[in-house]
């Protein structure tokens, strides 16, 4: 009777490593997918934030351009005044 009770032990013990062993690779391939979601997730930040970052470079450059643009702009207003002067004059 009592080997009967170590069998049946036994038994129950490889039914139960089978099941850990089949869940197990479905939870590590659980885990694994949801490693490769974050971290493309954080790719997907990362790339949006350095596009962010590139518009914020042209904005400036732009900014910088216009503000050239309108100082040139008034010297030659100026230059021209002066030069309205001088045939007045």
């Amino acid at each position: 009777m009592e080997n009967g009770y170590v069998i049946l032990g036994l038994i129950a013990l490889l039914f139960l490593s089978m099941y850990g062993y089949a869940y197990a690779s479905v939870a590590f391939e659980k885990l694994k997918q949801n490693r490769a979601r974050k971290n493309e997730l954080l790719e997907e930040e990362a790339r949006r934030l350095e596009s962010i970052r590139k518009q914020e470079e042209r904005d400036e450059k732009v900014r910088k351009f216009n503000k050239r643009k309108e100082e040139i702009q008034h010297e030659l207003l100026l230059l021209e005044k002066m030069k309205k002067k001088q045939k007045v004059g």
